[in-house]
């Protein structure tokens, strides 16, 4: 569902991120662990503290796909709550719908649910929502609209075709793969979350700007 470039770009972002942002990227990384470009295999000088703060920040972003407002967005609340910032940023970010139907297994990429939320393909409680980043409540059922359930898309998500590239389904959710459903059962916690990322510098970032 994403284009050559699309890919090429993810594939050359998580090189030089050190993550895999796609299940094509992951065997790029693989065979080629190192930094593209013509220096990608020899040492850099170290990093300084910004340089390393912001790529942790990016690495953050990029895996959840959204653009930098949204991630400052989102850290702002995130600071505003009770408990540890960038706990609260992970968990707030994992409650999105496009993160959350990757997580179910319906879709393999992020990029890929964004697309099916965008086509109104997906329900919250019965109700079509058409917002990538749209918050999901715990107690909430999300679901594929019936008329979308035949597709090759998702009679591919049905059969578990995507369970070779996604980690395992995370506590939070209770997932009936057959049916297309799944349902937040709590918020989740940010040891659960399968995102690579050490949040506190994260928060050294913004808290610095």
């Amino acid at each position: 569902m994403t284009t050559k470039s699309q890919d090429r770009r993810k594939v050359r972002l998580s090189r030089a991120l050190g993550i895999p942002l796609t299940p094509k990227a992951a065997r790029y990384l693989e065979k080629r662990p190192y930094a593209p470009g013509e220096h990608g295999r020899t040492k850099r000088k170290a990093d300084s503290d910004y340089a390393v703060r912001l790529r942790e920040k990016q690495r953050l972003r990029e895996q959840y796909g959204i653009r930098e407002k949204q991630m400052r967005n989102t850290f702002n609340e995130a600071r505003r709550q009770d408990g540890l910032t960038g706990e609260n940023l992970v968990e707030l970010l994992e409650m999105r719908l496009d993160a959350l139907v990757v997580r179910s297994g319906f879709a393999r990429t992020t990029a890929q649910a964004r697309q099916l939320v965008v086509h109104r393909h997906i329900l919250v409680d019965g109700q079509l929502v058409d917002r990538p980043s749209f918050r999901v409540k715990p107690g909430q059922l999300i679901h594929v609209k019936a008329k979308s359930e035949g597709t090759e898309p998702f009679q591919v998500a049905a059969a578990g075709g995507h369970a070779e590239v996604l980690p395992p389904v995370p506590g939070y959710l209770e997932v009936e793969l057959d049916k297309l459903q799944a349902r937040l059962l709590r918020r989740p916690k940010r040891a659960e979350v399968p995102v690579t990322c050490e949040v506190q510098l994260v928060v050294e970032y913004y808290a610095a700007r």
